[in-house]
């Protein structure tokens, strides 16, 4: 298993994923492209502390962008929805 700090990039924290927290305990984060559920269920309740239910991925294609005439294309990334168990909650995310 690798380091759980190496598996989570950082948390996706937008209007969407603020209500999926509310509405069904479900937190969003980016993750390496390379890392399966298993290895993101282990480091989410290694950091955190909690207990995950389920662990939902998805793999989300870079979006092209343009600087005047240069265009480049942003990297291909993962997206990990990790549902905590009934009346858990993360700490970083409360509060903003």
């Amino acid at each position: 298993m690798r380091d759980p700090r190496q598996i989570i990039v950082r948390p996706i924290i937008t209007e969407k994923t603020t209500a999926r927290q509310m509405e069904h305990n479900q937190y969003a984060f980016e993750v390496l492209s390379d890392a399966n559920k298993h290895e993101i269920k282990h480091a989410v309740e290694q950091m955190f502390n909690v207990h995950v239910t389920q662990v939902r991925t998805a793999h989300l294609r870079g979006k092209w962008r343009r600087r005047g005439q240069s265009v480049g294309k942003r990297p291909n990334w993962k997206k990990a929805l990790v549902t905590l168990a009934e009346g858990e909650t993360i700490e970083v995310f409360e509060g903003l």
